[in-house]
């Protein structure tokens, strides 16, 4: 039913090419131009091995592509200036792990959800001072850090400290690679991320980096389009159509289980 609906959506917005085989619309090789961040792993990041951009979006995309007949070029930008440059219609899309909120529905168009994640507290591997939320609150020494106006950010001032968005225990930083490398180095005590980030940044730590306490809400990811985009209501098929068929469980397995970190 969810595929008839999207389908008699796209007859609306004028979609009246349709791949044969696949039963998805067929956008005649256009340029489609997407833009991340590069800083979420498993989702998408640099390579350290290789200087490649890589992760779970970039198959994602690849694969949405291929079916719908489109090609992709790919900008980069860090995550403040994403939501407003894709509001702007400066790219057709923005994918960086991008939680599907309703303050965020005002300024821009999301796609289905792809993936839903849990929030969680990753650490240094040796921290004993606190082990969940409640116990890095009650200790006014502990530092975290946050991108402003992410998921992150919010649960840090709502869900673990006091509701102030000004709270100096917070320390802004501009990307998410950021806020872990200050992590690292004992600039501040904890990181708030989505489940599949933050394991990704503890396969590759070797001991440096753990998770502790109890998962603090889910999330679900979505891609970003300009208010209006007629590239929604295809790439929605797409999606439906690769849970359908398996394709996002195989991306799941690749990146989340077989996939390793600096491997």
């Amino acid at each position: 039913m969810k595929l008839i609906a999207t389908f008699a959506a796209l007859a609306t917005a004028g979609f009246a090419t349709f791949a044969t085989a696949a039963g998805l619309p067929d956008l005649g090789g256009r340029e489609v131009v997407v833009v991340t961040e590069n800083a979420y792993p498993p989702l998408q990041f640099v390579d350290p091995a290789s200087g490649k951009a890589i992760g779970w979006e970039y198959d994602a995309m690849a694969e949405i592509a291929k079916r719908l007949n489109f090609t992709v070029k790919y900008e980069n930008i860090s995550w403040d200036a994403m939501i407003p440059a894709v509001s702007q219609s400066q790219y057709d899309i923005g994918m960086t792990g991008i939680t599907i909120r309703d303050d965020r529905k005002e300024k821009v168009d999301f796609s289905d959800p792809y993936m839903r994640s849990e929030m969680v507290m990753m650490v240094r591997g040796d921290e004993t001072r606190f082990d969940d939320a409640k116990s890095f609150a009650a200790n006014d020494d502990l530092l975290m850090a946050a991108q402003p106006g992410t998921t992150p950010f919010y649960v840090g001032v709502y869900d673990v400290l006091d509701g102030n968005e000004a709270n100096p225990r917070i320390k802004l930083m501009e990307t998410f690679g950021a806020t872990v490398q200050a992590l690292k180095t004992g600039d501040v005590d904890m990181v708030l991320t989505d489940g599949t980030a933050g394991n990704g940044y503890v396969e590759a730590s070797n001991g440096g980096l753990k998770i502790v306490g109890e998962p603090l809400g889910t999330e679900d990811f979505g891609f970003i389009f300009p208010k209006g985009s007629d590239l929604v209501a295809p790439i929605n098929a797409a999606i439906a159509a690769m849970k359908a068929d398996g394709t996002l469980d195989a991306l799941n397995k690749k990146w989340f289980l077989d996939y390793k970190m600096g491997g």
